[in-house]
């Protein structure tokens, strides 16, 4: 037993110097571990600052704003600043070019106020342009006030009570709490961590596999009595061991990462602290090892690297894919997402930002799942050198 270990750990270790030897995966680690989180929250604080900023600069774009003096009026009342857009601002809607939606006046707009017609104010927006669609509805508020107001003085002209016009008042309760918000905004972080894990064991796994195998290091290591599951324990923990570094190094960087928050909003709704990290290392550190152990019985099979690469693409697609289940699925959690890895991991992790507990069965499954998968996938790699030695 101590020479079998003894085994392990020698080629755990010349594994662990050869990929860090790699310049292609020192970078993969530093890039998508290191810079992760700041990136990620540098480019979502932005979003929110610059729609924060659009906000509060409270100006809107009207057209043929002559015809409805009434409306100036009202919309200066309101403190915002009105602009007369561009005489092609269709145009420019669709190619992106002018991001506010504008407000397009008809003709004989107050001529219909006075008859007490409805007449139609039209918003012009372009559904593909997401900042010009995304202060549309800021605008149907703002004309929606024009619109009551109205209301209020035609009523009070006939000596009508106000309250016949609102005959009840309705009032919103949002239950969910500051984290749930937030996760609107950054729930798209556990999906980014996932593929970092993913890439930082997708170099290691294939380059010690089929990456050996067409150098020709590998058939001399399989010449060594040693016994073949010790030799791919030592080699599936180099590569579980790069996966899982990346794994710390992402959660871990998403602690400094928050300095870089631009929008005060997000900051005051985006709680992450040491127990959020440590939670996502028990969720994150399974799937590492279960990935690396997959990704290496895809790649035994292949005698170049680029070969190992093509066929690593199902694994990467079915990463990247099966977090979106919970996307689509606009109803409540389902039992069997626990059982489906990546999508498993996407879930829990959403949960600890969100601030929600989960049971242990919710923690237990997965990592029974993660853990099948080890131990299938190195039975299977050592399996084939077994196989390749004899032949």
């Amino acid at each position: 037993m101590t020479g079998r270990l003894s085994t392990v750990l020698t080629v755990l270790r010349k594994e662990l110097v050869d990929a860090l030897r790699d310049r292609r995966t020192l970078f993969t680690v530093l890039v998508s571990s290191v810079l992760l989180g700041p990136l990620a929250l540098l480019g979502v604080s932005a979003l929110v600052a610059s729609l924060e900023s659009r906000a509060e600069q409270r100006e809107v774009y009207v057209a043929n704003l002559e015809r409805a003096p009434t409306l100036q009026n009202f919309l200066e009342r309101q403190t915002y600043t009105v602009k007369v857009p561009p005489a092609d601002y269709e145009r420019q809607l669709r190619k992106a070019t002018f991001t506010d939606p504008v407000v397009v006046v008809p003709e004989d707009f107050e001529g219909a106020l006075a008859r007490g017609d409805s007449p139609v104010l039209e918003i012009v927006s372009d559904s593909a342009n997401q900042r010009s669609e995304a202060a549309t509805s800021r605008i149907e508020r703002l004309l929606g006030g024009f619109g009551r107001e109205r209301s209020v003085l035609n009523l009070a002209l006939r000596g009508v009570a106000v309250q016949v016009l609102e005959p009840l008042r309705v009032e919103e309760r949002d239950l969910a709490n500051q984290q749930t918000r937030a996760t609107r905004i950054t729930g798209m972080i556990p999906y980014f961590v996932m593929m970092a894990v993913l890439y930082g064991a997708l170099t290691a796994a294939l380059d010690t596999t089929a990456g050996e195998r067409e150098r020709g290091s590998l058939e001399p290591l399989l010449m060594n009595p040693s016994e073949r599951w010790a030799l791919v324990v030592g080699k599936w923990g180099a590569v579980a061991c790069v996966s899982m570094l990346i794994a710390v190094l992402s959660s871990f960087s998403f602690l400094p990462g928050q300095w870089l928050l631009r929008s005060d909003t997000l900051a005051a709704l985006f709680q992450y602290g040491l127990r959020e990290a440590l939670l996502f290392l028990v969720v994150l550190l399974p799937f590492a090892a279960a990935l690396s152990a997959l990704l290496m019985a895809v790649a035994i099979r292949c005698k170049t690297f680029k070969e190992a690469q093509a066929s690593a693409t199902v694994v990467v697609l079915a990463t990247s894919l099966l977090p979106l289940v919970s996307v689509f699925n606009l109803g409540s959690e389902s039992p069997w997402h626990v059982w489906v890895p990546a999508l498993a991991q996407n879930l829990l992790m959403t949960r600890v930002l969100k601030g929600e507990a989960f049971d242990v069965a919710q923690v237990l499954i997965p990592l029974g799942v993660c853990a099948a998968l080890t131990v299938l996938g190195v039975w299977f790699v050592a399996r084939m050198l077994r196989q390749a030695a004899l032949k």
